[in-house]
């Protein structure tokens, strides 16, 4: 392998929506920063500050159900 992917492994389950991702109420911005200081925050609130660059979510079927939101990168 050439080049191996390295990083803590975030798991979770299936059906992991958009509004357990990113909480609809952080929705009126653009702002990158705002999205990671809030990711996954309806699982896991203290999500984004245990969470470190190079992490990798690996999760189940299904993962962002629901609505469709243009500010998803």
């Amino acid at each position: 392998m050439e080049n191996p992917i390295k990083g803590r492994v975030w798991k979770f389950g299936n059906d992991i929506d958009t509004d357990v991702i990113i909480p609809g109420k952080y929705l009126r911005t653009k702002d990158m920063q705002v999205f990671a200081a809030h990711a996954m925050e309806g699982i896991d609130p203290e999500f984004s500050k245990k969470a470190k660059p190079g992490d990798i979510i690996v999760a189940g079927d299904n993962f962002g159900c629901g609505s469709s939101r243009e500010q998803a990168p």
